[in-house]
């Protein structure tokens, strides 16, 4: 929902082979790794936390540009898959949440 490329979704999964990443997609998954999983429970937490902040644009958020000093103005996602990797993450996981009374 988040207009994701594929370059921009397998960033954000840490950099799974195309072949492993077209296997997800499409339902052979296997055994996830410890790192990939964390990966997944963070993207999953910040989707909620958009959902319950941002109700308008939620699915948009990702790609908007964003004036907080941690992007620099630039776009969340973009951040995430280029500078931030797994601290990226985090980050924002805890930047959402914070905004919403979670985790501090």
């Amino acid at each position: 929902r988040w207009k994701l490329s594929v370059g921009e979704r397998r960033a954000l999964l840490g950099w799974p082979s195309e072949s492993t990443y077209h296997n997800y997609r499409n339902g052979n998954v296997g055994t996830l790794s410890y790192d990939v999983l964390t990966r997944i429970s963070l993207l999953i937490g910040m989707f909620k936390a958009l959902h319950i902040l941002y109700p308008d644009f939620a699915d948009r958020w990702m790609k908007l540009p964003n004036s907080n000093p941690v992007f620099g103005g630039r776009p969340p996602i973009d951040w995430m898959t280029t500078d931030g990797g797994m601290d990226g993450l985090y980050r924002v996981r805890r930047l959402l949440d914070a905004r919403r009374g979670g985790w501090n």
